[in-house]
């Protein structure tokens, strides 16, 4: 999929003016030239200014440039399905993470997801399995976010 400059020009744009807005409410130092909005500022600023050229660029190409442009993988139901399905799961995870639990949600998902890319049955179990502890002892364990429990609550380790 390929989209018109100008498109990520507008967006980067609008964040850029975004941020700016938000740090003028930052509170100031006393007794320093500079405070906590001078480098997201800084950011904004050249958010700002890549947006407009990105922008312009594009505007300047749109006869020529398709403003979307799909790839070939969009003719391919299977294709279509694969991103329709990894869409679902990040919103089954959004929607049902914090009553069903990080652990069963996560080994749903991929194993939702690995069965539509056809991976054996029995295979796409084992793994789902295992990346989903990995990843829970990874993030809850050495990196100390807190995942929800959901229905596991009880038995939370």
């Amino acid at each position: 999929m390929k989209f018109n400059d100008a498109i990520f020009g507008a967006i980067l744009l609008a964040l850029g003016i975004v941020v700016l807005a938000v740090v003028q409410g930052y509170p100031g130092i006393p007794g320093q030239q500079v405070g906590p909005a001078l480098f997201p500022g800084l950011l904004a600023i050249g958010l700002c200014i890549c947006g407009a050229m990105l922008l312009a660029k594009g505007w300047r190409e749109r006869h020529a440039v398709a403003w979307v442009r799909l790839g070939d993988w969009a003719a391919s139901p299977r294709h279509v399905l694969a991103a329709a399905l990894v869409v679902g799961a990040v919103l089954f995870y959004i929607f049902a993470s914090e009553r069903l639990g990080f652990l069963p949600t996560a080994a749903i998902s991929l194993l939702a997801l690995m069965l539509a890319m056809r991976v054996p049955p029995g295979r796409a179990l084992l793994i789902a399995l295992i990346a989903t502890l990995v990843i829970h002892t990874a993030f809850y364990k050495l990196l100390r976010v807190p995942l929800p429990w959901g229905v596991l609550t009880p038995i939370a380790w």
